[in-house]
């Protein structure tokens, strides 16, 4: 997929059962195994619902941004913040059949882009549970930085999944924009 055919749009109440289901697709269940990004053997249960969605959209200085093909196939998406000063980086979802493509690779450009211009912010954050070595490893040759800055994963709300394992913590990465 060339770069010319993946469109960018903010999403609208209108997007977010699908935008509930291709997240779910990339995080959890069988389907989420055809992709890297699973976090399947991780955690079970819900990955976002429509609530959380929904509660992106109407937030100020935060968006979901799409990428999707022309003729409005959804391919990916990503929450962007503001949060403390700096970009807030989320749920970033690839369909799980195209990813390794190049497809997300633009979206963070996008996502970056966005909090750099569009709001002015210095940096952009995100979390990542610390023991998915494969996926920090993808932010780090995008320009992110392990902070060492642990946060405690939320055990007990079900909102955030089904721990299937006892050892599970964020950590921040963080990039200057």
């Amino acid at each position: 997929m060339t770069a010319q055919s993946l469109q960018f749009r903010h999403a609208t109440h209108a997007d977010i059962d699908a935008l509930v289901a291709l997240i779910e697709s990339a995080y959890r269940g069988d389907v989420s195994k055809q992709g890297w990004t699973t976090e399947a053997d991780m955690l079970g249960g819900r990955r976002t619902g429509a609530d959380d969605v929904q509660a992106c959209i109407d937030r100020p200085r935060s968006a979901i941004l799409i990428a999707e093909r022309e003729g409005g196939e959804l391919l990916a998406c990503a929450h962007v913040a503001e949060e403390d000063g700096a970009g807030y980086f989320g749920m970033f979802s690839v369909n799980p059949a195209l990813q390794g493509g190049g497809i997300g690779k633009q979206v963070i450009a996008e996502a970056e882009r966005l909090a750099r211009e569009e709001w002015s912010l210095p940096s952009m954050r995100m979390s990542v549970i610390d023991i998915r070595d494969e996926l920090i490893a993808f932010y780090e040759r995008r320009g992110y930085r392990r902070t060492g800055i642990k946060k405690p994963f939320p055990y007990g709300d079900e909102r955030f999944g089904e721990p299937k394992r006892d050892d599970l913590r964020f950590e921040v990465l963080e990039k200057p924009l």
